[in-house]
């Protein structure tokens, strides 16, 4: 099983080394076998997104290509191909819902030093949350709180941007479905997707206990190889 890692890969960078443990972890739980790789914003297109089973949109922003790592996140959300996210990836998932689905003029991300008039969707929270492990409470009918069998969990932050609070309730099918105590969004879902699941926070693992995210993932990606398998072979 092939999953694109789109982001750009800093070696001795934390969430990046985590993002790698998140997914061995999960796959030596699941006796699965697992090709993860590191594809550079600069260079997503078409054919080089082709290859994959299932996408995971990295921490680590502002990408070195942002159109990219927009490219990628709308490709597999047109080929309902599982795709998940954490930190930066929570951030551009919500960018590019806003700007491809809900057409907001301008939807911008504050990171980038978009032009004045722009639509803020995202902007730096006045809340410091990096660096700080924080409860979340989670929507009982979601995807998150089934992979978790919770709705009350705690993760680790290593971000500074999230959703504008005037955008929270205008992200038309792209629901929040994970908020912490303030009620500001850090998990966002799409429902009509197979898998499509993005978080503020980056989930943290280690081989003697899995995360429940990267369990869920690897199953979503897992039975989408097979489903494109058996249609490839009628």
């Amino acid at each position: 099983m092939r999953i694109g890692l789109i982001g750009d890969f800093i070696a001795g960078y934390e969430p990046h080394q985590v993002t790698n443990d998140f997914f061995a972890h999960a796959a030596a739980h699941l006796n699965l076998p697992l090709k993860s790789t590191w594809l550079p914003t600069a260079e997503v297109t078409a054919e080089t997104l082709q290859p994959f089973d299932a996408f995971w949109i990295t921490p680590g922003s502002p990408y070195r290509n942002l159109d990219g790592a927009l490219f990628a996140i709308r490709y597999a959300r047109e080929r309902v191909l599982p795709l998940g996210g954490a930190c930066a990836g929570f951030q551009h998932v919500v960018l590019e819902y806003a700007q491809n689905v809900l057409a907001i003029p301008n939807a911008a991300h504050a990171e980038y030093d978009p032009p004045p008039g722009s639509a803020l969707v995202l902007h730096r929270m006045l809340c410091v949350v990096a660096g700080k492990e924080l409860p979340i409470t989670l929507a009982p009918d979601s995807q998150a709180a089934r992979a978790y069998a919770r709705t009350n969990i705690v993760e680790r932050y290593y971000c500074n941007f999230g959703i504008n609070l005037e955008y929270r309730h205008r992200l038309g099918a792209l629901q929040v479905t994970g908020w912490d105590a303030a009620d500001e969004p850090r998990v966002v879902e799409l429902p009509t997707h197979p898998y499509y699941v993005a978080t503020l926070f980056v989930p943290q693992s280690t081989l003697a206990s899995p995360h429940p995210l990267a369990i869920s993932f690897l199953n979503a990606a897992h039975h989408s190889q097979h489903k494109a398998a058996a249609t490839s072979s009628s």
